[in-house]
């Protein structure tokens, strides 16, 4: 046996062991969890995806177990669709980007029929332009960003109510993954200026590193000659992406801008303080996060205790470094994490929560 293979059963021993202690770890935390089986309401929901699996698929399947009925339909049919199955309630997904040009006519007539409708904004604050005119036609407006609710009250809104995200655990959670999976650090999500500017920052740190980032715009860094090498461009699918999340060591999280301009259209300039879904998705998986700070953040988790935050590129660079050194601490640190978002942060949470408002 030459030298590389000895090495490479070494790496391969300890990636195993490392992934044997983690999944011990989680199967320790979820054990925690106390399941709480939400009753079976008398209502009949027509829910209207807008194609973001991660969160379409948490929510079809809180709404398959806590109505009677749930049925799916479409944004080009939603009109139809209710016509057809006669609900109690039209929930519509954001309303945005896929939603044809005569969507708020079908909502219109819908609501003519005599059944309820509601939409959960979940791009918040980053297309008001639009959203200003969309929650003018729904009966109840939700939306998961929290400074957007005197926003809608200012638009004439009467009825809207602030709802977090949550995770959806037939895509996130504990599972072992490959070797081709594991990093040291990985990020997922589009190359926003503020994202680029971190990373540019990070990119000599990073450059002994195992790391993978994924996502648009990458060619917008100016270090590309250290970060070619990790960048994957393009979209990944939630399912791929759960994997990463399981595989790596730290994934970081940093929340898109606000300004109006070429990503967002806001500008009305409001602020963004609540989190993201990537959120609760890391940290379903049993992964530390390393997260940048929104105002609404300890609502959900504990920073130190089971989410660690940065504050700039620095402190970020100097945390990194701890916990990649420190494995017991960070692994701690993500199995709170993991059992926090089981027992609280989960669509079925979210789902009685909408319905009561929404149904009151």
């Amino acid at each position: 046996m030459n030298d590389q293979q000895s090495g490479n059963e070494r790496e391969a021993y300890r990636c195993g062991y490392r992934e044997g202690r983690r999944m011990g770890g989680c199967t320790a935390a979820l054990s925690q969890v106390v399941a709480i089986q939400p009753a079976v309401r008398h209502l009949k929901v027509l829910y209207i995806p807008q194609g973001f699996a991660a969160i379409d698929t948490g929510v079809q399947e809180a709404l398959g177990q806590i109505c009677s009925s749930c049925a799916i339909g479409t944004p080009a049919t939603m009109l139809a669709d209710a016509e057809a199955q006669r609900p109690d309630l039209v929930l519509v997904m954001n309303g945005l980007h896929v939603f044809p040009a005569d969507h708020l006519e079908q909502v219109q007539q819908i609501r003519a029929l005599g059944i309820r409708t509601a939409i959960w904004f979940v791009d918040d604050p980053y297309f008001t332009e639009d959203t200003a005119l969309i929650c003018q036609s729904y009966d109840v407006v939700f939306t998961h960003e929290i400074s957007c609710l005197p926003f809608y009250r200012d638009q004439g809104v009467t009825r809207v109510h602030y709802l977090p995200l949550a995770a959806s655990t037939r895509i996130f959670y504990p599972r072992r993954v490959e070797r081709e999976h594991q990093h040291d650090i990985c990020f997922i999500g589009n190359a926003f200026w503020n994202r680029v500017k971190l990373f540019d920052y990070l990119a000599p740190f990073l450059a002994d590193k195992r790391v993978l980032i994924v996502g648009g715009h990458w060619d917008r860094l100016t270090r590309r000659d250290v970060l070619e090498r990790f960048i994957r461009p393009g979209f990944m699918e939630p399912e791929e992406t759960a994997q990463y999340y399981n595989g790596s060591k730290i994934v970081i999280n940093m929340h898109r801008p606000t300004d109006p301009g070429l990503d967002n259209r806001n500008t009305h300039q409001l602020s963004a303080e609540s989190i993201n879904p990537r959120t609760y998705e890391i940290s379903a998986c049993g992964t530390l996060q390393m997260t940048d700070i929104r105002k609404d953040l300890s609502r959900y988790y504990r920073p130190g205790y089971d989410i660690e935050t940065f504050s700039g590129a620095e402190e970020l660079k100097v945390k990194l470094d701890y916990y990649l050194k420190h494995d017991w601490e960070r692994e701690r640190m993500a199995w709170r994490a993991l059992y926090t978002t089981m027992q609280k942060h989960m669509y079925s949470n979210r789902m009685e929560e909408l319905l009561d408002k929404a149904m009151a």
